[in-house]
């Protein structure tokens, strides 16, 4: 079966109904008459979502006398998944590069370094010292600038 182009593949599977048709024929082929079932469509709507599958490559139907079973072709999403998969390996170098780089710049746990007396001093002052009344909070932020 010949390959359908990257966008067609993907325009198809932007409908949860046909992802939802995917989904059930990912257990083992089955006819039109029992994807349709769990749908509140009518019968030449899921044939419209059938043949938008089919024109992608992302389905096969045949016909066993009256049915017409329809069956996955995985094989089918490989283009999809090998340009995602390029994108994934992209986000995790730049993941991986941010993870290396907080660990460069970002300090040390706190309650890694020993407390001594005079930590332990400075830290129970601090936690009972009130704000002097006539200290005034700085206006702005950085360079004067209002929030």
């Amino acid at each position: 079966m010949p390959t359908a182009d990257l966008s067609t593949v993907f325009a198809a599977l932007a409908d949860p109904t046909r992802r939802a048709i995917l989904a059930r024929l990912s257990r083992g082929d089955a006819p039109v008459k029992a994807l349709a079932a769990p749908f509140e469509l009518s019968g030449p709507a899921i044939t419209k979502h059938l043949k938008v599958l089919e024109r992608a490559g992302l389905i096969s139907r045949s016909r066993d006398g009256q049915q017409r079973p329809c069956r996955l072709e995985a094989r089918a999403l490989e283009p999809a998944a090998d340009w995602i998969d390029q994108y994934r390996a992209m986000w995790e170098d730049r993941l991986d590069r941010l993870g290396a780089y907080l660990e460069r710049v970002a300090p040390g746990p706190a309650a890694s370094a020993p407390e001594t007396p005079e930590t332990r001093a400075t830290k129970t002052t601090r936690a009972t010292d009130k704000p002097s009344p006539t200290r005034r909070k700085p206006r702005g932020g950085r360079h004067g600038r209002q929030h």
